[in-house]
């Protein structure tokens, strides 16, 4: 169990990691890898015992002020079954990926480096998800979104440094979008509390001004996100990171400052309007469309499944454009989904890059018979993402589209049908082409992966394979459900945060 006090652990502990890697990491080259790991353990046991403490907790939330200056004035932080939900979902992927890790960034100088930077991120994007105010997620925001454009370039090399450069420029436009949009809105309700915003703007009703602020945060968020068509940065982002990186950055980054923020505003505190779910939903369509097509081109591995991302994440907004109960709880269930296997298919595509030297698909072939862990993890991944049943992304897609039809949006309904047949497409070519078929002899002397890359591989696709238990009576409820209602909810006001 955990208390309001125990609320900022989730950014101390990785902040914590953070300095004593960049204190201790040089001068002792196996302290890094033990600092991180206890760190990514800490939070993530601190993730899952939040969500058994809302179930037994009156009202479902916890609050700290901290330094005991009450909201609206001081800073909050607040956890509610939306905000366990997304801990669960990013500590637990950081934890697998931080296992990983330990093997795969041996062929890197500078280890204490990445593990620095690494926990920064994951403090950012923890302090995102638990803030109870505007300006306090636009920093959390800034200190993961810089440490991603530094893990990007962590290889050095002209392409990954290329890559973090047009991230970071596009970035820093999204954050400037952001910053702007809460300065308007500071401007029209004199307070940064979410909360305390929320019952303002009720009382004030709408204006240009709120009009203005929300297209300003669809837009900046929506870079954050990958959405199209604000998704220009992330093909040349996630190829050219460590497999590790891409894996946080498709599986956990995206969700925490795009999705997460987009969520959390246009629900709780504007209140979803007709006209920004239609909008939500025709992104949500082009960025489906757009990412597979574009997938289905190329050779490049992990280009290939950066693109996937960009069609995976119009999945999550089209439920939560749908903005039903049913829409809401299958987003959020695609959103977790979505974590888990597309990190699995990033490592797999590290792991085979690892053995083979290669993410050129044409250059493979046949390493099934020298990478069976491997194979076998991309191959359910695979299974996964393109929504084939009984894999844990079959059901959350399956929501998707009955809540779309329920809602009586048939068109939306029959395009993610058509857009699966396409995933099916793209990610039957990785497994053609890179683990079927004869091996090149080149490739006969390769092994399979150190074990604790192995470890992640075969703990990620468990989940994959066993993620549609989630949706059992009991479960269900007490972790996507609730999540799901704190959005069906709506608008959340000061009133009700602090009683």
């Amino acid at each position: 169990m955990i208390s309001s006090s125990t609320i900022p652990l989730f950014m101390a502990i990785p902040l914590g990691g953070a300095f004593l890697c960049a204190l201790l990491g040089k001068r002792v080259k196996s302290a890094a890898d033990g600092i991180g790991i206890m760190a990514v353990v800490g939070v993530f046991m601190l993730s899952i015992f939040s969500v058994i403490t809302l179930q037994a907790t009156d009202g479902g939330r916890l609050t700290t002020a901290i330094g005991n200056w009450q909201a609206p004035y001081g800073i909050q932080l607040v956890l509610d079954s939306f905000t366990s939900f997304m801990l669960v979902t990013v500590n637990l992927i950081a934890f697998l990926v931080m296992i990983y890790s330990i093997s795969y960034m041996t062929r890197y100088t500078d280890k204490w480096k990445f593990h620095t930077l690494f926990l920064l991120m994951l403090a950012g994007m923890n302090g995102v998800v638990i803030t109870g105010d505007l300006f306090n997620l636009f920093v959390f925001l800034e200190v993961a979104s810089i440490a991603s454009y530094a893990l990007v370039a962590f290889g050095t090399g002209k392409n990954e440094l290329e890559a973090a450069f047009k991230y970071a420029v596009m970035g820093s436009m999204g954050s400037l979008l952001i910053l702007l949009g809460i300065g308007f809105l500071y401007s029209y309700t004199s307070t940064l509390n979410m909360a305390d915003m929320a019952e303002r703007l009720q009382l004030l009703g709408d204006s240009r001004i709120t009009l203005t602020a929300m297209v300003m945060f669809l837009m900046g968020f929506g870079l954050k996100a990958a959405m199209v068509p604000f998704h220009a940065w992330l093909p040349d982002a996630h190829p050219s990171a460590p497999a590790p990186i891409s894996a946080m950055l498709s599986g956990v980054l995206i969700k925490a400052l795009g999705i997460y923020a987009i969520c959390r505003l246009l629900f709780n505190v504007f209140g979803m309007a007709p006209q920004v779910s239609s909008l939500l939903m025709v992104f949500a369509a082009v960025s489906m469309a757009v990412g597979a097509v574009l997938a289905l081109k190329q050779w490049d591995m992990k280009r290939l499944l950066a693109y996937s991302s960009i069609s995976q994440v119009g999945y999550i907004l089209l439920g939560i454009g749908i903005g039903t109960p049913l829409a809401l709880l299958g987003a959020l269930f695609h959103l977790f989904n979505h974590a888990v296997f597309k990190s699995l298919l990033f490592l797999d595509s590290g792991a085979v890059e690892y053995a083979t030297g290669t993410r050129d698909l044409r250059k493979m072939g046949g390493l099934s018979s020298r990478l069976p862990i491997t194979s076998g993890s991309t191959l359910i991944a695979s299974a996964s993402v393109a929504g084939i049943p009984p894999f844990a992304g079959f059901w959350s897609k399956l929501i998707i589209i009955l809540a779309a039809v329920q809602a009586g949006y048939w068109f939306y309904a029959a395009w993610a049908v058509v857009i699966s047949v396409i995933t099916l497409a793209y990610v039957m070519k990785i497994t053609r082409y890179g683990f079927l078929g004869r091996i090149k002899k080149q490739l006969e002397v390769i092994v399979e992966v150190p074990a604790f890359m192995r470890i992640a591989l075969v703990a990620l696709a468990l989940i994959c394979l066993l993620g549609g238990l989630l949706l059992l009576p009991g479960v269900r409820e007490g972790f996507l459900g609730q999540a799901s209602d704190v959005l069906s909810r709506g608008v959340v006001t000061l009133s009700e945060v602090v009683r």
